[in-house]
């Protein structure tokens, strides 16, 4: 739902606000930066996991601008940044980034603090800048500017602040779980410009295949034919072999899906299986892994195999599900041993599952993105994000999503950095987008 077309004086008012102070966003994402909140996930130290005081910061910020604040725990000291203006439920958006970064990796590869916020050639420097601190601190700005030009809006304005995007998006999880929703979301992650209203879904799944423990000297009892008589050892079944001879069929499972299918805004073959963890060995802990692994002279007689699997933004996550194990259950049916120990399939290892976005290409939100973006910069795409954020869990809960930020590079590398141009622009077109999308009253 759209509102009326915004009056140019109003635009105009609210662009010449963050004309006044340029400085803004760019002080706010420095500030940000220099606040390290390295998920506790990845690398656990106090002195780089202040996710809590980077919220209490933005708080204080939002607080001044007219925001309802809240800062609930989506995990244990780790809360989420939830701020509201009140208005019509009917024109309410949520603007989201998250506060959680990766970490530095090798400080000596760095050329300037990670941790500085250093502006240098056009550029602000550390981690976390491009991924995703400059597209929130946009957001904050955009949000300011609108109410230092004295416009009240008329739908809800919400700015979500989340925790944990890069290990898995459970912050924004909590977000939806306790109701914070609205008509639609804008995440303001790196897009270099271009409009996302779609991108894949993503599951994380286990597939364990069983064999049978036996004597590595008695290997040939298993592979070379063997008179079938009364004091015949029982034979092993490697299920390293068994693995091996899945992850073939898995490949050619792989490529009928990609080439069978694709989606208008994403690159043909990007709904992809990759096989990113394989442990095997003999017995099965109480954690479902093996647990002997460092001994060959034992035919293994467990294989885990840990998958990262993208569908399509127009695939339901239970069809696609639904498909896989069927894919299961037809290998097996090609051997004997398998056929009577079937291997099992576990969904949403670790929690994660990322739902598909797929919001239409002429959606309201996306029409005024593309339009002011054109109207502040070069003309926008239209395309899909070939990898996940947060913008999926909302639309799970039925929140009409797209992806909209600032360009950079370096994200999850060396020498992170945002544009400073680009988060002005951006910041502009975020501004006149919300106008577009809550209305005025």
């Amino acid at each position: 739902m759209s509102a009326p077309e915004v009056s140019p004086d109003v635009l105009a008012s609210v662009i010449a606000e963050i004309d006044r102070e340029p400085d803004f966003v760019t002080g706010l994402t420095a500030d940000l930066v220099r606040i390290p909140t390295v998920n506790p996930k990845f690398q656990a130290d106090p002195s780089i996991n202040r996710e809590a005081e980077l919220q209490a910061h933005l708080a204080g910020i939002l607080d001044a601008e007219g925001f309802a604040t809240l800062r609930p725990e989506a995990l244990p000291g780790r809360p989420n940044l939830i701020a509201n203006r009140q208005g019509s439920e009917a024109r309410s958006l949520i603007l989201c980034g998250h506060v959680d970064v990766v970490p530095v990796g090798e400080r000596k590869r760095w050329t300037v603090d990670p941790f500085g916020g250093e502006i240098r050639d056009g550029r602000l420097y550390g981690r976390g800048s491009i991924d995703m601190k400059g597209g929130l601190a946009a957001c904050v700005a955009a949000a300011r500017a609108i109410r230092k030009a004295g416009v009240t809006l008329d739908g809800r304005l919400s700015i979500h602040a989340v925790v944990d995007e890069e290990a898995g998006g459970f912050g924004a999880m909590a977000a939806v779980r306790d109701g914070h929703l609205a008509k639609a979301v804008l995440v303001a992650e790196p897009t270099w410009g271009d409009v996302l209203p779609a991108e894949g879904g993503l599951e994380w799944a286990r597939v364990t295949i069983r064999g049978r423990a036996a004597h590595s000297a008695w290997r040939y009892n298993e592979i070379y034919p063997q008179t079938a008589s009364p004091d015949r050892l029982e034979p092993g079944t490697n299920a390293i072999e068994l693995a091996a001879r899945f992850i073939e069929a898995l490949r050619h499972y792989e490529s009928g899906r990609t080439r069978a299918r694709s989606h208008p805004l994403l690159p043909p073959g990007m709904n992809t299986i990759n096989v990113g963890v394989m442990r095997a060995g003999a017995g099965l802990g109480e954690d479902g892994l093996p647990l002997v692994m460092t001994n060959p002279a034992i035919i293994p007689d467990l294989a885990v195999l840990d998958l990262d699997m993208k569908f399509l933004p127009d695939e339901t996550s239970a069809d696609y599900r639904r498909d896989f194990e069927a894919f299961v259950h037809h290998f097996a049916e090609t051997d004997a041993w398998l056929r009577a120990h079937p291997p099992t399939v576990e969904w949403e290892l670790g929690g994660l599952h990322f739902p598909p976005l797929d919001t239409a290409s002429d959606h309201p939100l996306v029409a005024s993105l593309v339009k002011r973006k054109s109207a502040f910069g070069k003309a926008p795409g239209i395309r899909g994000f070939v990898a996940v954020c947060d913008a999926a869990h909302y639309a799970g809960a039925g929140v009409d999503g797209v992806i909209f930020g600032p360009s950079g590079d370096g994200f999850h590398g060396d020498d992170e950095y945002v544009d400073v141009a680009s988060l002005r622009e951006t910041t502009k077109v975020i501004a006149a987008s919300v106008l577009d999308w809550c209305g005025v009253r």
